[in-house]
């Protein structure tokens, strides 16, 4: 990105105003400092430039069509922005609700009418906070680079190995094929090819290509222009073109629709994407990391994937072995993802049973790693001691344990041993009927609900995820619960 006054690199800043005029002054005032600004005038077009755009500030008018409309911009900037920050603009009779805003998260307020000055250096002053944000981000990158190759966690030779190829193939431009079964940490491989490339400051940008029809996929990877099809309301960018000069991971490659292979094939050869509905080529300069859970030698043998596709894709090829298969690396994970769950809840680390620990490293682990975080933190939720005891464990995971935790699964809360776990909500505890004395299942499911929302501070996708639910239950359960 391009410098321009203060120091402040060229930015995309979002106005939102119902005021056509008083849009725009704002809008050149801060074109005329380099950066590049998009101009709404209604909560709709801002909720959709947020869902779909990427933005390092937002200013918004307080009040517009409806007294909570700059409130809702700042709740949605907040879910879909990560690192932006948010100015609201105000008349002078609404500052106490401004002041509000600041406490929901936004960066400051200023009222109207404008002092231009004032409101260039408002937003710079902001604009510089994100740039320090990201600095510390990229800062907390490397240090992981240097101790954890981006958090690869493990000692088994598998993983060992797995280092050395990642260092080896780091400086190349060399397409990468990742193999393995769902859960083994695909995506974090191709992280840590790319901060382990010269490609590190730039994008790394994943797309899973599984259930995507071949029109949405292609839009997707290419882009389109204004009127290549309904709704294409505008020119959009494709993954190839936001992700130049940086790294393009495709997710789920074996299952993608045969005619996009045959499009796929001909932009990594030729270097060039077209636009849906467009004519002109843009040249790309973006590396290839792919993966699949398939066995793509298969695949092709069954004619239901290009070779000439699957050899230009695994220029080398990295497979992850199942958890199942590195048992001896279960302990560290499970110490990482304790601190990190406690860390996130404020409670004190809490240690973890020597059952509780057998159980886990005898366990099979169809879900892989990604199963065995989400264990964890269903655990950290249900454990109301300093210890993770076998009474802890998913339902499924205790007839790994030996007697001796068998004789003690009765003691969850005070409760005896009644029902069995929590089956709506995943969470796997040893329940107690409701003359028993303890917590109820119901109550239990409860807290576990309450507890992983206020983790995931309120978004409900996350919760439900950590649950082991669909989003629609999750909902049922909390209006059963009135809980909001």
């Amino acid at each position: 990105m391009k410098s321009v006054k203060n120091d402040i690199p060229t930015a995309q800043i979002l106005i939102v105003d119902d005021e056509d005029s008083h849009a725009e002054v704002m809008a050149e005032a801060l074109k005329r400092l380099g950066h590049v600004c998009t101009v709404v005038h209604d909560l709709e077009s801002a909720c959709n430039e947020l869902e779909y755009g990427r933005f390092d500030l937002i200013v918004t008018d307080l009040v517009m069509d409806h007294e909570d409309d700059g409130q809702q911009v700042l709740a949605t900037a907040r879910q879909t922005q990560e690192n932006a920050q948010t100015i609201m603009v105000t008349a002078h009779g609404d500052v106490p609700t401004a002041k509000m805003a600041i406490r929901g998260g936004a960066y400051d307020f200023i009222e109207k009418p404008l002092d231009l000055d004032s409101f260039r250096t408002l937003c710079n002053n902001a604009l510089r906070e994100v740039m320090l944000r990201s600095q510390n981000s990229n800062l907390q990158d490397r240090l992981e680079h240097e101790y954890g190759l981006e958090g690869i966690i493990g000692q088994s030779p598998a993983i060992r190995d797995l280092v050395i190829k990642i260092r080896q193939i780091g400086n190349s431009n060399i397409p990468v094929l990742i193999t393995g079964e769902s859960g083994t940490g695909k995506e974090l491989i191709a992280q840590a090819i790319h901060q382990n490339s010269p490609r590190a400051k730039k994008t790394f940008k994943p797309v899973n290509c599984a259930g995507l029809s071949e029109g949405i996929l292609e839009s997707e990877l290419f882009g389109h222009v204004r009127g290549a099809f309904t709704n294409a309301e505008r020119d959009r960018q494709g993954v190839f073109e936001f992700a130049d000069k940086g790294t393009l991971f495709l997710d789920e490659i074996g299952d993608m629709p045969a005619a996009m292979q045959a499009k796929l094939l001909r932009v990594l050869e030729s270097g060039e994407v077209v636009r849906v509905g467009a004519n002109e080529p843009r040249h790309v300069d973006v590396r290839l990391v792919s993966a699949t859970n398939h066995d793509l030698a298969k695949t092709v043998e069954k004619k239901a994937f290009r070779e000439d596709l699957y050899f230009r894709i695994r220029g080398v090829e990295l497979h992850l072995p199942p958890l199942r298969e590195r048992a001896e690396d279960i302990p560290l994970l499970v110490s990482h993802y304790v601190s990190k769950f406690a860390g996130e809840r404020g409670i004190e680390l809490p240690t973890v049973d020597l059952d509780t620990m057998s159980a886990l490293q005898s366990f099979n682990w169809p879900g892989n790693v990604r199963q065995l975080i989400n264990t964890i933190q269903q655990m950290i939720v249900v454990c109301d001691g300093s210890r993770l005891e076998p009474c802890h464990l998913p339902m499924e995971m205790r007839p790994a344990v030996n007697s001796r935790a068998n004789a003690g699964l009765g003691n969850f809360r005070g409760g005896t041993t009644g029902a069995s776990g929590v089956g709506a909500t995943g969470v796997g505890v040893t329940g107690v009927g409701a003359s028993g004395g303890g917590t109820s299942l119901d109550q239990m499911e409860k807290q576990a609900i309450r507890e992983a929302l206020r983790i995931h501070a309120g978004n409900r996708e996350a919760a439900a995820k950590m649950l082991g639910i669909g989003e629609r239950t999750l909902y049922r359960k909390l209006k059963e619960y009135g809980l909001k």
